[in-house]
């Protein structure tokens, strides 16, 4: 036994030995951490033409994580196992350091606090005298690590806070330092930071960065630089680069675009674009630059200037080939080139495109072949119309309706522009095109619908060549010029009896529609979706669930699939089957919703429950019962709509242009898109106090503040109850309906399967009862056969036959030959 415990003292002081040497070559050595300074955005030395470039600093080092010192116990207090420290205990090294925590055979063990005499604290996991496991470090100036550590090093996945930048990092250490994949934000407002990989406490590998003026990058990286395949994004500055870099600045074959405002009432997009090679952050070799005007330079660059051999491509479709020196003809030093302007170019040399047309814009012809009035971009597309006059007065048609576009061009591009906005946010270059669903709306405000003919005849009339699915669609676009066409052709078939002269009869329709109802009406922007703007956006994102509803029952209700429209007896008949109408939404009440619409569905004289609705119609008559329907117990209010009309002025300005979304501003401001609707109703009133016009800020009425507030609660309450009516009550009773069909219509399989069944098993047993008859029918026919065959046997036959064919019991009328009787039973009845 003494030999015995000697022996284990021996091994434990050999493992004292081993721990401490293992502890002093694994000593806490300097961990280098994020950057104590908050990263600076400088200017890289680019061209001008080329925005500069976002850069931070390079990370200093971090709060080193001090080491253990050597193990040289002062004091200690606690359990003990022996003479070694064992179990809970504190203990005050030399130096004033002190541990806190368990100990397992002289070691601390387990979980502890380690405190150094500077106050730097470490609080986790120990083994063997090591941190080991997860803990936190806490520095005195407040910084902070918690996440796993390996022998006192960062390691593993961890969360760094540096107290005196407000840096954050998120993620993979190796050898305290970020390492992997991890997340740092550069400063408290979390505008500023980088998302990726990581090497060595540089960015490395592929990452995001976004910069706190909004500039985002993404791509490669390399040593803490952009380098490789990226694209960065000015926001402010409306550019973008996308391509190769080196050493942080665009090297190589990249596109470079400048976002332009586009020209009001065009419906194109104005976008300066640079596709070729980049040397150094400049437009250096070969390279293709496109005008947003439609002006194209193909050719050599040097130093952001045309320079060397090229082919500039004028607005016009004139071309010019040769040589350029410092961005000007050689030939023609003092002639200025001017991608946005056509300049004169009778002085210098230039020739036309070649015949097959490839470089020269397309343009528009009419009929007779002359170019149209209107240009090349808007010419009218009415054949189908002018087919209906003869053949000599169709020019003339044409013509006096061009004319009567072009008196009335600008305030149509403006009713384009504001219809074409409705449910948008702004863009890049502020450009959208008109969906069908906009147009719905702008005939319904113009009263189109209202003179005998419905939307969907419309939808007929004025694009009979489309396929019906893209015909009724409401994501389907329309271009300027096609809505002109349509325009004209709506006027005809609405006014075409009324007109009394037999010349210019389009012209007249037009002008006609024109005075009573599109000048008129046109701005004045209603119904329940897009009469204001945040109802719009809000709104239609519901739309596209909606859609394929719409089609689903249009397909279900119509004989056949070529007319995928919708009556309003089927939209009564869609919320029977979903389960919707009740006590609240009754037929009589879906009636007046769908009236408010189309007056012809419903009144107090007639209704006409066979009259086609579009999607749109569709689409406010479930925002109408919206209105109607309870969700949570609360009832949603009619008055919303009304202050909404009231405020139409706040909603588009006077000369039709749409105001900006307040979604816009949503991210960089903590008020609500309601709080911004509301600042800017009240802005644009005049109901401000006196002194307005002052450098101070004008006071507002406190009465309008009311009204403010109001509104913002009445929006705040219809953005619940559309959202509760469309997932809380449509959308689930449509699945609800889904699989009852398909619960139903496995019903009717499992029954047709089951009388197939029943049926090919009373078959099946027809078949073999047919089978066993037929066989016992052959087989008494043979027994008769052979009966007859043993009848007609002769007598001589018999005669010579053996005495056993003479039994009789092979007859089958012999009587059974019964056994006598003994001879005393004889006795007995005599």
């Amino acid at each position: 036994m003494a030999k015995g415990d000697k022996n284990e003292k021996e091994a434990r002081a050999s493992d004292r030995a081993s721990a401490e040497a293992l502890l002093k070559a694994a000593t806490l050595t300097e961990v280098r951490s994020i950057s104590s300074a908050a990263p600076l955005e400088l200017s890289e030395p680019v061209c001008v033409s080329a925005p500069s470039l976002d850069v931070e600093n390079p990370p200093k080092s971090e709060l080193p994580a001090p080491g253990l010192p050597n193990i040289i116990i002062q004091r200690y207090e606690g359990e003990r196992c022996g003479a070694l420290c064992h179990g809970k205990g504190v203990v005050v090294f030399q130096g004033g350091h002190e541990y806190k925590g368990s100990f397992a055979e002289g070691l601390m063990h387990g979980h502890g606090e380690y405190i150094w005499a500077d106050g730097i604290k470490y609080e986790g996991d120990f083994v063997s005298n090591a941190p080991m496991g997860h803990g936190t470090y806490s520095w005195t100036d407040g910084s902070t690590y918690e996440g796993e550590v390996c022998y006192g090093i960062r390691h593993g996945i961890g969360n760094y806070k540096c107290a005196k930048t407000s840096s954050v990092y998120k993620g993979q250490w190796h050898r305290g330092k970020r390492h992997g994949k991890g997340t740092i934000y550069y400063n408290e407002g979390v505008t500023s930071w980088y998302e990726g990989d990581w090497e060595n406490n540089r960015r490395e590998g592929w990452g995001t960065r976004c910069y706190s003026s909004g500039n985002i990058y993404q791509g490669q990286w390399k040593n803490n630089v952009q380098h490789g395949e990226g694209t960065m994004r000015w926001i402010q500055l409306g550019q973008q680069y996308s391509g190769q870099w080196v050493n942080g600045v665009q090297h190589g074959q990249g596109t470079h675009t400048w976002f332009l405002r586009r020209v009001p009432g065009s419906r194109y997009p104005l976008r300066n674009e640079y596709k070729g090679e980049f040397v150094q952050g400049l437009r250096h070799g070969q390279g293709t630059f496109s005008y947003a005007s439609g002006a194209v330079y193909s050719g050599e660059w040097k130093h952001n200037k045309k320079h060397g051999q090229g082919r500039f491509v004028f607005k016009n479709g004139r071309i010019f080939e040769g040589e350029f020196i410092n961005d000007r003809m050689a030939e023609f030093p003092a002639f200025f080139i001017d991608g946005a302007k056509t300049p004169d170019l009778s002085g210098i040399r230039t020739h036309s495109p070649p015949p097959d047309g490839s470089d020269l814009p397309r343009r528009a012809k009419k009929s007779g072949g002359a170019a149209s009035l209107l240009g090349p971009d808007i010419a009218l597309n009415i054949e189908t119309l002018l087919n209906r006059f003869p053949e000599a007065q169709r020019d003339q048609e044409l013509r006096q309706v061009e004319f009567a576009i072009m008196r009335h061009i600008t305030l149509l591009r403006m009713i384009y522009s504001l219809y074409s906005s409705l449910g948008h946010v702004d863009s890049p270059d502020n450009t959208f095109l008109l969906t069908r669903l906009q147009f719905w709306r702008f005939l319904m405000d113009c009263g189109v619908h209202l003179h005998g003919i419905t939307l969907v005849q419309m939808d007929r009339l004025i694009d009979d060549d489309t396929c019906t699915e893209k015909l009724h669609s409401p994501f389907s676009t329309i271009l300027l010029r096609q809505c002109l066409s349509y325009i004209v052709i709506a006027a005809y078939h609405i006014y075409h009896k009324d007109i009394r002269t037999s010349k210019n009869v389009l012209s007249e329709c037009f002008s006609k529609l024109m005075k009573e109802n599109i000048i008129p009406n046109a701005k004045n922007v209603k119904g329940p979706l897009f009469c204001h703007h945040l109802r719009a956006v809000i709104g239609l994102n519901y739309i596209d669930r909606c859609w394929e509803i719409y089609q689903v029952f249009c397909k279900a209700n119509n004989t056949t699939l070529s007319n995928q429209t919708m009556t309003a007896r089927h939209f009564i008949w869609m919320l029977k089957d979903l389960g919707l109408l009740d006590n609240e939404l009754t037929t009589a009440r879906t009636l007046e919703i769908l009236s408010l619409g189309n007056p012809a569905i419903y009144n107090s004289a007639h209704s006409n429950l066979d009259l086609e609705i579009t999607f749109l119609e569709f689409f406010e008559a479930l925002l109408g019962c919206t209105e109607v329907k309870t969700i949570d117990g609360i009832k949603t209010s009619k008055r919303f709509q009304s202050k909404l009309l009231c405020q139409d002025e706040t909603v588009r300005t006077s000369g039709g242009e749409s105001r900006e979304s307040p979604l816009l501003g949503q991210q960089a401001s903590p008020h609500t898109c309601a709080d911004v609707e509301y600042e800017s109703t009240v802005q644009s009133s005049n109901l401000i106090s006196p002194g307005a016009g002052s450098a101070k800020s004008p006071e507002i009425s406190p009465v309008l503040l009311v009204a403010a507030e109001e509104l913002r609660n009445e929006e705040e309450k219809w953005i619940h109850e559309i959202n509760g009516f469309f997932t809380q009550i449509f959308f689930p009773a449509y699945k609800h309906n889904l699989l009852l069909k398909e619960e139903v219509q496995e019903e009717r399989l499992r029954q047709i399967t089951k009388n197939r069944t029943a049926l090919e098993k009373a078959k099946e047993n027809a078949r073999l009862r047919e089978q066993f008859e037929a066989e016992q029918e052959e087989r008494r026919r043979a027994e008769e056969k052979e009966d007859e065959e043993k009848g007609n046997v002769p007598d001589d036959d018999l005669n010579h036959s053996t005495p056993a064919l003479m039994t009789p019991v092979a007859f089958s009328n012999s009587e059974t030959l019964k056994p006598s009787p003994p001879s005393g039973s004889k006795k007995k009845k005599k």
